[in-house]
C-alpha cells in the first residue's frame, strides 16, 4: 500500500505544479508577480485534480468541434504561449482574421481576448465551448476516464460548464516571472546586461513605453488605439465592437511584456514579425487615424536606444514551471 501511494504522489508531482501542492492550495508565485493582483473567482477555486483535469482538456483535440484543434494548437508553450502563425484558427479549425495573444499571467486578468470580449477565463473557455455544446460532450463523454475524473472533481456528470472551469483553473497555473529583469530589481545587478539596463531606462522615460506597459505585469489591462491596421479598407474596430463607443474604435488590449521576446509575430493582427519591428514602429508613431492614442507620438530613438529597448524586453522571458508546459498523457 505504502509503494502504491508513493507512486500515485509522484504521478500527481509529474503532472501538477509543485505551487498547487499544498494542503490549502495557496498561490505561490514566482519573483516578481503579486499575490493580491490574482484574480480566482470564488465559484472556480483552484484545486490539484481541477487543474490536472483542465490540463488535458487544454491539450485534447476532442475538445474542438472539429476535432482537430486543441488550445495547446494556438498557444504553443515551445512559442511563449501564443501562435507562430500570423492568423489563429477557431475551434471549428477555420482561420481568424487575428493573432492569438499569449495566455501568460492571465491570473492577473479578468476581461479576456484583445478587445474584451470574454468576461473572464470561465467565460473564455466556455463560449468557445458551448458554440458545439452537444459535440464536446461526445467527445469528451464517450472518454471513460474523463467522465470518471470530471465527477470526482465536480461531483457531477460531465457537462460544458465545468470543462471550462477545468481549463480556466490550468491556465491560471501558467505563470511567467523569475526574469532577468526580476532579479535586476532583487538587487542582482549582473542579471541584466548594459544594454538591457539602458532599454529600462528608456522603457520608463524617453520611449514612455511604461504609460500602457505599466506595473509587475507590464500591462495596464486597458485598451488603446496605436494605429495598427487602421490604414486598411476596412480595419479591426477592436473594443468598439464590444463597447459600441466610439472613443474605442481601433482600440485593442495592452498585452503583457512577459515572455514577449518568445512569441512572434505581435500585434493583434501579427503584422510586426520582430520586437525590432515592433520598436520601430512606436518610433514612428503609428498609423494615424483620428482615434489614435494620444500616447503616440514619433519617438526620436536613434539604432542604438532602439536596439536598446529590444534588449530590455528580452530580459522580461522569465521562468515557467516545467510541469505546467509538458503536455499531459491523454486518456483514450
Amino acid at each position: 500500500m505504502t509503494t502504491l501511494v508513493g507512486l500515485v504522489l509522484a504521478v500527481v508531482l509529474l503532472l501538477v505544479p509543485g505551487w498547487l501542492l499544498a494542503a490549502d492550495f495557496k498561490l505561490k508565485l514566482p519573483t516578481g508577480l503579486q499575490e493580491d493582483a490574482a484574480q480566482i473567482p470564488d465559484d472556480n477555486p483552484i484545486t490539484a485534480e481541477k487543474v490536472a483535469l483542465g490540463k488535458k482538456f487544454f491539450w485534447d483535440e476532442r475538445l474542438s468541434a472539429s476535432g482537430t484543434v486543441s488550445c495547446a494548437g494556438c498557444h504553443r508553450p515551445d512559442h511563449g504561449w501564443s501562435d507562430p502563425r500570423t492568423f489563429s484558427v477557431d475551434f471549428a479549425g477555420q482561420p481568424t482574421p487575428r493573432h492569438a495573444p499569449t495566455i501568460v499571467n492571465r491570473l492577473f486578468s479578468d476581461l479576456q481576448h484583445w478587445s474584451g470580449l470574454r468576461a473572464s477565463l470561465e467565460t473564455q473557455a466556455g463560449l468557445d465551448v458551448n458554440k458545439t455544446d452537444e459535440k464536446v460532450v461526445a467527445n469528451l463523454g464517450a472518454v471513460p476516464a474523463y467522465r470518471q475524473e470530471f465527477r470526482a472533481v465536480f461531483g457531477r456528470e460531465l457537462e460544458p460548464i465545468g470543462v471550462a472551469q477545468a481549463i480556466a483553473a490550468y491556465v491560471r497555473t501558467i505563470l511567467s516571472g523569475s526574469s532577468p529583469y526580476d532579479r535586476f530589481q532583487a538587487g542582482d545587478r549582473s542579471a541584466m546586461s548594459e544594454a538591457a539596463q539602458r532599454g529600462l531606462r528608456l522603457f520608463e522615460d524617453k520611449a514612455m513605453c511604461v504609460r500602457c506597459h505599466a506595473g509587475f505585469n507590464f500591462t495596464g489591462e486597458g485598451y488603446r488605439n496605436i494605429g495598427i491596421g487602421m490604414n486598411k479598407p476596412i480595419p479591426d474596430l477592436g473594443r468598439y465592437e464590444v463597447t459600441g463607443d466610439d472613443a474605442d474604435r481601433g482600440a485593442f488590449k495592452t498585452p503583457t511584456l512577459r515572455d514577449v521576446a518568445r512569441r512572434g509575430p505581435y500585434m493583434h493582427d501579427g503584422s510586426e514579425r520582430t520586437l525590432a519591428d515592433v520598436v520601430a514602429y512606436y518610433n514612428r508613431g503609428g498609423v494615424k487615424n483620428p482615434w489614435l492614442s494620444a500616447d503616440m507620438k514619433p519617438l526620436e530613438l536613434t539604432v542604438e536606444e532602439q536596439s536598446d529597448l529590444v534588449e530590455f524586453m528580452k530580459a522580461l522571458s522569465g521562468e515557467i514551471d516545467p510541469a505546467v508546459s509538458r503536455p499531459p498523457v491523454l486518456p483514450k
